[in-house]
């Protein structure tokens, strides 16, 4: 029984899924499935075994057919050529062709429909195929942990004392009475699940950003805007489905008019749209049909994006505020690279994340995440999680702030993103084998890509207002890595009597003695050093 199988667009790349590896591996891709909690696809790999075999007999079929079709017309053709001129011989040849002619024209037309039946048969067979292989997860990194505990592989800031435990000042009621953070305003706007950043809660928001980005282009990351909007089969074929395993919804679809009807200029229709979840699903296809050169590879670019989530979770201690929503801004590392390659990489986008974690003060654990916890495109996931003095009940504080993923060639294969091949040079065999090519090193390789999140902005905000909070002063403190691009600011204090805002350099309306340093607006004119932010003091650049 053959499945129905959505039709790819035409414009869609053409996945090339190493079929013939899962006919031969399929214990491999079954146990996968079963240890990444990926039960409904387990017996996949069985079934693509059991298509392939009916496959190739309907190729036999065919081939068989073409040879007979083949014939026939041969036979046809070599009847007509060799017809005698005369009348009495046309009168004969006549009666031939009322007989074996006609006999041989109607059988070549039942055979021609036969293989057409055939060959439809064969193409829905093999689209079956390339579908369930296509949903498998990637294979498992001999790094992961099987099951659903995470290994902790270390710490940062281990040695900061963690704020006592309130549960009443968590990110939200400090965000809300310093006026950083609006959650009623935007219920009623766009419903829960969203927020308006204000003040200086929205220039933190820009601090973190432009902090990011230089720390990744420090690392040697090119700077790349990402579009919001992707169409769907992009998304994926980067492992991103509408719906999760338990059937939530994961993703927003924009339906584009005369969606999947055929008009008069446009054949198919217009293919769906969907709000990237990450900067990960544009960047891996920037790439998509392309063959790539060796010399450019690794090739890494950041990007800052608006990231769109529909599975905000249920309301409660493990979603709260800032914790999980539907919209936010995160800086995105991506990277191809060749095959055992991708470690170095990898390793890049963590120092990058601990780098950033570290200088914002944020005490943080290192966790090598467990089988249950990877995505359908990752073979290997590290999450940095920060300290929340508000979440103790929950996780012990701890709560995921960035995460770095292995892909192997998962996303490539099923984005046709490929690097050209290299080249055998020899100058005993002379020119003519200089380019010669080693029958390995000859075929067309897939490039492996690797992901990182140098900063998803919401939570490190959340973990920010938590730790920097300072119940005695009233105030928060804003790490000194940031001060640059928050003008000098040091901390944000509650609003004070009086208060309007600050506007052109000059208080405007604020507190009751103009200029008053202690003023949450008090302009600071000091200059930072836009390399290493460490203050005016800085002499070395």
């Amino acid at each position: 029984m053959i499945s129905t199988i959505a039709k790819r667009p035409s414009i869609a790349p053409k996945p090339a899924i190493n079929i013939k590896h899962i006919r031969e591996n399929p214990d491999l891709y079954t146990q996968t499935c079963i240890k990444r909690n990926y039960l409904s696809l387990k017996d996949h790999p069985q079934r693509i075994i059991q298509l392939f075999d009916d496959w190739k007999e309907l190729q036999r079929n065919a081939l068989d057919l073409r040879k007979t079709k083949k014939q026939l017309h041969t036979r046809i053709a070599q009847g007509r050529s060799l017809r005698p001129s005369n009348d009495a011989d046309l009168s004969k040849q006549h009666e031939v062709a009322s007989g074996d002619d006609r006999s041989l024209v109607a059988e070549a037309k039942r055979v021609k429909e036969e293989c057409s039946k055939v060959e439809s048969q064969e193409a829905r067979l093999f689209d079956e195929i390339e579908h369930l292989a296509t949903c498998l997860p990637n294979l498992t990194s001999d790094e992961t942990p099987v099951g659903t505990e995470p290994e902790v592989l270390g710490f940062i800031n281990r040695e900061l004392k963690p704020p006592a435990p309130d549960a009443n000042r968590d990110h939200v009621s400090i965000g809300t009475d310093c006026g950083l953070l609006d959650f009623a305003g935007a219920g009623t706007t766009s419903g829960w699940g969203w927020y308006f950043l204000k003040n200086e809660g929205a220039l933190l928001e820009q601090a973190l950003v432009q902090y990011a980005l230089r720390v990744a282009m420090r690392h040697g990351f090119s700077v790349v805007t990402p579009p919001s909007m992707v169409y769907s089969h992009i998304a994926a074929a980067c492992g991103y489905q509408p719906r999760d395993q338990g059937g939530e919804q994961q993703s927003y679809i924009i339906a584009q008019q005369n969606a999947g009807e055929a008009t008069s200029d446009n054949q198919e229709g217009k293919p769906d749209l969907t709000l990237a979840g990450t900067a990960e699903i544009p960047f891996a296809s920037m790439k998509a049909n392309t063959m790539m050169d060796r010399d450019e590879l690794p090739l890494r670019i950041v990007g800052a994006s608006r990231c769109y989530r529909a599975e905000a979770g249920a309301r409660g201690m493990d979603t709260k505020g800032l914790y999980r929503v539907h919209e936010f801004t995160k800086v995105e590392m991506f990277a191809w690279t060749l095959k055992d390659k991708e470690p170095v990489v990898f390793e890049t986008m963590l120092a990058v994340q601990k780098e950033i974690l570290n200088s914002l003060g944020l005490r943080c654990r290192i966790l090598e995440m467990p089988s249950t916890d990877l995505g359908a495109s990752a073979a290997r996931k590290v999450d940095i999680e920060a300290f929340f003095p508000s979440r103790q009940s929950k996780d012990d504080g701890w709560g995921e702030v960035t995460s770095a993923s292995i892909c192997t060639d998962y996303q490539t294969r099923r984005l046709n993103t490929r690097v050209k091949p290299a080249h055998h040079r020899s100058q005993a065999r002379g020119l003519a084998q200089e380019e010669k090519k080693v029958s390995e090193e000859a075929k067309t390789e897939f490039p492996y890509t690797v992901n990182g999140t140098a900063l998803a902005v919401p939570r490190v905000l959340a973990a920010i207002f938590e730790n920097g909070w300072s119940e005695e002063h009233q105030c928060i403190k804003i790490p000194q890595v940031l001060h640059y691009w928050m003008r000098g600011m040091k901390q944000i204090r509650m609003p004070q009597r009086g208060f309007k805002h600050y506007s052109g350099g000059k208080l405007v309306d604020g507190c009751d003695t103009a200029g008053c340093p202690e003023d949450r607006f008090a302009a600071v004119n000091d200059v930072f050093c836009l390399t290493c932010v460490r203050g005016p003091s800085c002499s070395d650049h």
